[in-house]
């Protein structure tokens, strides 16, 4: 992947991203609002159900309540707050440090050990999500 669509496929999920977080935002009040297609379909949770309401709650600064609901929302929150700063740091510079940094982070994940631990990670977060009852 070239550098230019790298930073256009990033730009364009951080714009889906914020997008979705506005709507969330506006029905996180509801009880039964569950955004989860797969949930919807199977009433099982994935591994990523409760990411929006994560992040909604770093975005109301309850970093222990975002934790618990799902870790990979604090991961998700820190990218969707960190990355537009990286990206326009770099488009400015004429640098390509993000570019840089994930073809680093392919090379590592690609390395079957720790592909193997993500892979074993995500599967225990799924299961502490039906546990949960997400």
């Amino acid at each position: 992947m070239t550098r230019n669509r790298l930073y256009l496929i990033t730009g364009v999920l951080l714009a889906a991203g914020y997008g979705w977080l506005l709507y969330a935002w506006d029905k996180a009040h509801r009880s039964d609002f569950t955004p989860c297609i797969f949930k919807n379909t199977t009433g099982i949770a994935c591994p990523s159900c409760g990411n929006t309401r994560s992040v909604l709650a770093v975005a109301h600064g309850d970093f222990a309540d975002a934790l618990l609901i799902n870790p990979l929302g604090l991961l998700l929150a820190l990218l969707m707050m960190a990355l537009p700063f990286w990206i326009v740091y770099d488009l400015a510079a004429k640098k390509d440090t993000f570019y840089k940094s994930f073809r680093k982070f392919e090379q590592t994940a690609g390395i079957r050990w720790v592909a193997i631990v993500l892979v074993v990670l995500i599967i225990l977060n799924w299961a502490w999500n039906i546990h949960k009852g997400l």
